[in-house]
């Protein structure tokens, strides 16, 4: 598997620039953060929760739930198109990532052992994700 996106060092470059370096390992590396780890793990604010390299919106807070991972969990994704899958066969599993459709940064993967209604669990990385407060507060700034 391609963990790099086949960047150019201009564009390694302008991830390395904009990101922060556990947000550049994670979204442009494919890296994962510890669990319990990331600020959204147990976030209970209502909002949309945006990609990190490019603002596109991603999940609703009203499909996170409590996965008891230590990572943010949601039942599905705001739209069909927002994020893409694909295998991941990494480390001597087979799993299925998940990436923003619009800049393919890594968000984390998908699992079937989620709740109803859609059985699903999209287990992310917070350094992968900004929550825009749907209270009228600012966006949080990305880690």
């Amino acid at each position: 598997m391609d963990h790099d996106r086949g960047d150019t060092s201009e564009r390694d470059a302008h991830w390395r620039g904009r990101l922060s370096p556990e947000a550049y390992a994670v979204t442009r590396q494919a890296g994962t953060e510890r669990a319990f780890s990331g600020r959204y793990w147990d976030e209970k604010r209502p909002g949309t929760y945006v990609c990190v390299c490019c603002d596109t919106p991603l999940f609703a807070s009203g499909a996170k739930f409590d996965s008891g991972t230590g990572w943010p969990s949601f039942t599905a994704p705001l739209t069909d198109t927002c994020v893409t899958e694909q295998s991941d066969t990494s480390y001597g599993m087979v799993r299925t990532e998940v990436l923003c459709a619009a800049c393919e940064a890594h968000l984390g993967h998908v699992f079937p052992d989620g709740p109803p209604p859609t059985g699903l669990r999209y287990c992310l990385n917070s350094a992968a994700l900004v929550l825009h407060p749907s209270d009228g507060s600012p966006p949080d700034q990305p880690s």
